[in-house]
C-alpha cells in the first residue's frame, strides 16, 4: 500500500486552493517552510489540514500511528467505518506503488490527471496522521488491491468540518500512471 509519496507544491499553491474554495486557512506561528519534496516516506513530517471553526488549519505531523508492537500504522482502513473525529486531508502531488516479487520492483507514479494536488483523507492522533484506505478504483486497480481515499476538491470542507462523506475508490481517469522504474 502507499509507503511513500510526494508533495511539491508551495504554501501559495495550498493557499489559492483552499481560497477558492472559501476555506481560509491558518497556522500556529510563522508561515510554515513547505520545501518540496519528491519522497514523503513513513515517520516523515509532512503537511496536513484539520478542521477548524470557519476554515482550516496546516500542520506538520509524522506520518505514521505508534503501534504497541511492529512500525508505525500509516494506512487505515475505511471501509464501513464512521470517523467522527480526528480528521485530516493530507495534501500531495502524487503517491506511489510497486510492484514485483523481487527487488528492484518496479515503481509507479500516480498524479492527479487535472493537475494541482491531491486530496487524501486521514486521521490525525496527537502528533501524528495515518491515510484512509479503500478498494482500488480502476486508475489503481493493475497496480495494487488497495488505495488511498482521494477525495475531490468539493469533499474537503465536509470532510474537514462536516457529514463524514463516502470513502470511495476515485473515478476512472482520476489519476496518470507513469512507470518511474
Amino acid at each position: 500500500m502507499c509507503n511513500e509519496y510526494r508533495f511539491e507544491r508551495s504554501l501559495d499553491e495550498l493557499l489559492e486552493e483552499f481560497s477558492r474554495l472559501s476555506l481560509p486557512m491558518t497556522w500556529v506561528g510563522g508561515a510554515p517552510n513547505l520545501e518540496p519534496r519528491a519522497s514523503v516516506r513513513p515517520t516523515d513530517k509532512a503537511p496536513v489540514l484539520v478542521g477548524r471553526e470557519g476554515g482550516v488549519e496546516l500542520r506538520e505531523l509524522r506520518w505514521g500511528f505508534v503501534q504497541a508492537r511492529g512500525g508505525p500504522l500509516i494506512n487505515f482502513r475505511s471501509d464501513g467505518r464512521r470517523f467522527p473525529t480526528g480528521r485530516c486531508l493530507a495534501p500531495m502531488d502524487g503517491f506511489y506503488e510497486f510492484t514485483g516479487v523481487r527487488p528492484p520492483k518496479s515503481k509507479w507514479l500516480f498524479t492527479p490527471t487535472q493537475g494541482g494536488f491531491l486530496g487524501v483523507a486521514g486521521l490525525v492522533r496527537d502528533d501524528r496522521f495515518t491515510l484512509l484506505t479503500c478498494p482500488p478504483g480502476p486508475d489503481v486497480a493493475p497496480y495494487h488491491d488497495r488505495q488511498i481515499v482521494i477525495l475531490p476538491s468539493n469533499l474537503w470542507a465536509a470532510w474537514l468540518n462536516g457529514p463524514q462523506p463516502a470513502l470511495v475508490p476515485a473515478p476512472p481517469g482520476t489519476l496518470t500512471v507513469t512507470q518511474v522504474r
